[in-house]
């Protein structure tokens, strides 16, 4: 199969997204399929990996997201011959893959990654939520109902869609991990972070954003340090300049500089080491849809301590893989000093979370994957090519030109 992932933003911007679109192409060849990525950017930006196809847009700050409403010529001609194309982002990518692919009846798959009403709430604060809600039942139904096939990498996304009022059938297919490296990692060396042999370590890897719920987090940190003198917080990852600046001032204010360690961006295949090190996983992010920093962690064995919520609530098993709160900060608190205290507890959980994470593994979702695609590619070719398509794609070769 000839297959085009479509995605607003792609390395070297660095997100969930990313990391997934990445990995499963990269499975996807080694079964035999061509895989192409279709995205926005710098056009001098060197890629690693082959078959990366940039289309020019305006950047949005530094943001890592490019504005633009149409591909380069080369891009969506050759979009066009693609036996099956994946949206990643319903937006920008979405509205081109209508663009281009349903007239020329092109199957399109949309994977739902993301809680856009939480990410509203978040960056628009001053929107009522009424209005945000408002709008995603106004685009999404719709969208949904003009693509080939809608997929969600869990069941709380499922839920969520339905309460945006998709009436589209929704498939479920896990975001899947390579989760080798993580199962296998050696820990790097505690002494070199000024950490000694009985230290608890909580970590947590991902985006510094505003979506993360990081000052929740680190609030929770401190009322269990001042409890525990051994235990430190280690954050990994990187985001906005002004966000980064803004959580390194609250560390300071918080006068807990000496426990908590921001260490910023690390390289992804150095991630497992970092991971192997500590002793439990923290996240109080509540806009994750299938969170991989949480399955990557429980591929290195660690419990994890989040809120009961989508993505995070469908991960992990409350008791058994590590402790759900409600988004309360004494509850939060309260789960993780017990989690700090009890050593034995983490290492109960610690095996569960490693055994938990094999429903993740790459090599079975991708498999699950292209099952999928091939179903859709057979009920697409169902539907006859008429002189109105070709039409249209005569039409585009003059608008376009």
């Amino acid at each position: 199969m000839k297959i085009g992932m479509m995605v607003d933003s792609y390395k070297p911007y660095i997100s969930g997204i990313t990391n997934y679109v990445e990995v499963n192409k990269e499975y996807l060849e080694k079964m035999g399929h061509e895989v192409f990525v279709f995205t926005f950017g710098d056009l001098d930006y060197k890629d690693n990996e082959k078959n990366i196809i940039r289309s020019p847009g305006v950047p949005l700050a530094d943001s890592g997201f490019y504005l633009s409403l149409r591909y380069k010529r080369f891009a969506w001609k050759f979009l066009q011959s693609m036996d099956v194309v994946h949206v990643h982002h319903p937006f920008l990518s979405g509205r081109l893959a209508l663009r281009y692919c349903r007239p020329m009846k092109i199957p399109i798959v949309f994977t739902n990654h993301t809680r856009y009403d939480l990410y509203a709430q978040a960056y628009f604060p001053l929107m009522p939520d009424q209005v945000s809600t408002g709008l995603l039942q106004a685009y999404m139904p719709s969208f949904c109902k003009a693509v080939d096939s809608v997929i969600t990498p869990s069941a709380g996304m499922e839920k969520v869609l339905r309460e945006l009022e998709v009436e589209e059938p929704i498939e479920i297919i896990p975001n899947g991990v390579d989760l080798r490296d993580f199962k296998s990692a050696k820990p790097l060396s505690r002494a070199k972070f000024g950490y000694k042999k009985n230290d608890v370590i909580l970590v947590y890897s991902g985006r510094i954003a505003v979506e993360k719920n990081l000052p929740f987090l680190i609030e929770a940190f401190t009322g269990v340090a001042k409890a525990i003198p051994n235990v430190h917080l280690l954050l990994i990852g990187g985001g906005i300049q002004q966000y980064e600046e803004e959580i390194h001032t609250l560390i300071k204010q918080l006068n807990f500089s000496n426990r908590i360690k921001a260490i910023g961006r690390v390289p992804y295949e150095q991630l497992p080491q970092y991971l192997a090190m500590c002793d439990v996983f923290v996240t109080a992010s509540v806009t994750e849809v299938h969170p991989l920093s949480v399955i990557e962690a429980m591929g290195a064995g660690l419990p994890v301590m989040g809120i009961e919520s989508v993505g995070v609530g469908d991960t992990v098993e409350d008791g058994v893989t590590g402790f759900l709160s409600t988004e309360d900060l004494p509850a939060f608190t309260a789960k993780l000093t017990r989690l700090c205290l009890d050593s034995n507890l983490r290492a109960k959980m610690s095996k569960s979370a490693r055994q938990a994470s094999s429903a993740y593994a790459i090599t079975r979702t991708t498999k699950m994957m292209v099952e999928h695609y091939q179903k859709v590619i057979k009920k697409a070719k169902k539907k006859k090519i008429n002189w109105s398509i070709k039409l249209q794609k005569l039409l585009q070769e003059f608008i376009y030109e």
